[in-house]
């Protein structure tokens, strides 16, 4: 009698072999990372190479329209960061954190506070930037047509932050279920139609008005709602693992997510406000400073699905394996994302810093623009390996919920660059030096990480 009741326990109880956390405790590591990260860095990928091509095709449009898109940078990187990278962090490593528990009723609860939490979010970026959009551009040496170009540019993207917000915190929720292909096809989509709709609006094509710079914005908001839409669809039907539906308003679900998504939104703001830092560096020098700078970077930009992907799918892989009380598995799982991503962008940054001028010539043949970039990348890009130990580490951080460490390697990176734009300002060093500056930072910050990462206790 006892025997068959214990049975029938653990038929109830057992999960079955097909729910997502089941594939993300058990079999070899760097096989499951590139499984969760191939979709997500193929997409963002491609979202980074619609991003690259709209700075082409504005490109043909005059130094000032390619300085506009550069000053907006800096913000929509903010923007784009704390919603995926900071809150979305936190959203992801809690439905993780539930699904390895088993709690379903949970993570679908967390999923309703992040659609919350991204109305509310997207609507105070939205406001800030129509508000004080102006003020920064100028501050990072936006003037006359340049500037002119970027508020219009800046206000349409912003326009449509809501949309921009709760699309980025949805499909971090997908991710953080186990749930990768989804949203990579639903970006995949907005992607090609952005590479197809893009040139039209900017150029006039077709008998399309001729927007200009506006054109890249009004593509970029167009494309965010068409891919909510489809999200939003999807997670409200039956064949989502991850249902979207509305759940009473629990303080616990907010300070889940937020617990960890606000910290890591600070550690994001820093990112932005060093990228900020050098931008207003350059805009001290030149127009053409500011595009070179501004090309140079985009680079980053462009390796960045790569780290990016391989990060969420680290905090879905560590969040799971803690919640199922895995530690050494979860460790294991930080080690091995660090040295494969370190190892890609590493390659890739000496390549490009031994020979700028393939990445610098896709984009323009002015000499002043182009000796400003290749100066960036011959100081940064042989770094790029510890870019990569400082984001993926960052990731794992949020997955385990200890992000002190990273935290802390991100302060010196901001005050780094912080340090370097006062140089510049002030005429005490040159942007060679402030390039320099930035170099040694991502060592020092890389090193930080890792020691934290070493000392830093997951059983606890």
């Amino acid at each position: 009698m006892s025997a068959t009741l214990v049975d029938d326990a653990k038929e109830i109880f057992t999960p079955p072999d097909n729910l997502p956390a089941d594939k993300l405790i058990h079999g070899p590591l760097l096989p499951q990372l590139i499984r969760l990260a191939l979709p997500t860095a193929a997409v963002l990928f491609m979202t980074t190479l619609l991003s690259v091509a709209e700075t082409y095709f504005v490109s043909a449009l005059g130094v000032h329209a390619i300085a506009a898109a550069s000053l907006v940078v800096p913000a929509m990187l903010l923007m784009t960061t704390v919603a995926s990278a900071g809150i979305g962090g936190g959203v992801s490593s809690a439905i993780a954190r539930a699904i390895g528990a088993r709690r379903q009723d949970e993570a679908e609860s967390l999923t309703w506070h992040a659609v919350v939490i991204g109305a509310v979010g997207g609507g105070l970026f939205s406001l800030i930037a129509l508000m004080a959009g102006p003020a920064l551009y100028r501050s990072l040496g936006g003037r006359g047509a340049s500037l002119d170009l970027a508020v219009l540019y800046s206000n349409i993207l912003f326009g449509g932050a809501i949309s921009f917000w709760i699309l980025l915190l949805l499909q971090a929720a997908l991710r953080g279920a186990g749930n990768v292909k989804v949203p990579a096809m639903t970006i995949m989509g907005s992607v090609v139609v952005g590479l197809i709709v893009s040139p039209v609006l900017i150029n006039g094509w077709l008998g399309a008005p001729r927007l200009g710079v506006a054109g890249a914005g009004v593509t970029q908001v167009l494309c965010s709602i068409a891919a909510l839409v489809v999200v939003v669809v999807y997670m409200r039907s039956p064949s989502s693992t991850l249902r979207l539906r509305r759940y009473p308003l629990r303080r616990q679900h907010f300070s889940a997510i937020l617990g960890v998504g606000l910290l890591s939104s600070i550690n994001v703001v820093m990112l932005a406000m060093s990228v900020t830092a050098l931008t207003a560096a350059a805009g001290a020098v030149s127009v053409a400073a500011i595009a070179g700078y501004g090309i140079a970077s985009r680079l980053e930009m462009l390796l960045s699905p790569v780290m990016f992907g391989c990060g969420t799918a680290a905090i879905a892989l560590v969040g799971t394996n803690l919640g199922a009380g895995n530690i050494a598995r979860a460790r294991q799982v930080a080690i091995v994302n660090v040295l494969f991503v370190a190892g890609v962008v590493g390659l890739v940054g000496w390549f490009v810093s031994l020979f700028p001028q393939l990445w610098l010539g896709l984009f323009t043949n002015d000499q002043a623009i182009m000796a400003v970039g290749a100066q960036y990348l011959h100081m940064v890009a042989p770094f790029y390996a510890g870019i990569g130990v400082i984001f993926e580490l960052y990731f794992v951080g949020q997955g385990a919920q200890r992000i002190l460490w990273p935290m802390t390697a991100s302060v010196v990176r901001c005050a780094f660059a912080l340090a370097a734009m006062m140089l510049v300002l002030r005429g005490d060093a040159s942007l060679h030096t402030a390039f320099e500056l930035v170099a040694v930072s991502v060592v020092v910050a890389a090193t930080i990480s890792l020691f934290g990462f070493l000392r830093a206790r997951w059983d606890r």
